[in-house]
């Protein structure tokens, strides 16, 4: 029997990126993400909702993060779902969703090194952890006002 846990975003960062080394000395980057969805209800009110992810990159791939996101950058994520547990210092059990990911594409013009956008893949992936844009002169920078539609997708 086969299972998936596979976890697709687009969307915005929250905030920038916390970087940190676990004891062992691996790098990891943790950001907050934002996706929004938009319907129209059945009296005909355009209706909205957000919906707030926290996204953790790990190893090379934690440090491109570090280095290159920051708050409001456009991204799209691939990666796992994992749910961590702890118990806090209250003594209460306490849970939190997180998308473990492999994949980073950058789908702005920020103002920092990749400003034609790029793609960062973790390690165990890819041979080499930033790809650059094929055609970086076809690359168009979103406007953050414009609503994303399925046929703008390049994927």
């Amino acid at each position: 029997m086969y299972s998936l846990n596979r976890a697709t975003i687009l969307g915005n960062l929250t905030r920038d990126p916390e970087m940190r080394q676990i004891p062992s000395g691996q790098s990891v980057c943790t950001f907050g993400v934002a996706t929004n969805r938009s319907w129209t209800d059945a009296s005909g009110a355009k209706q909205e909702a957000s919906e707030f992810h926290n996204v953790v990159a790990w190893g090379k791939l934690a440090e491109i993060c570090g280095q290159y996101l920051a708050k409001g950058r456009k991204v799209y994520i691939e990666g796992r779902l994992q749910t961590r547990e702890w118990e806090g210092q209250d003594g209460v059990k306490r849970y939190r969703t997180e998308i473990v990911t492999e994949n980073i594409i950058l789908l702005d013009r920020g103002g920092g090194a990749t400003s034609s956008g790029g793609t960062f893949q973790s390690a165990a992936r890819a041979p080499s952890a930033f790809v650059p844009p094929s055609h970086p002169k076809a690359d168009r920078a979103p406007n953050p006002d414009d609503e994303i539609r399925v046929e703008d997708i390049p994927f």
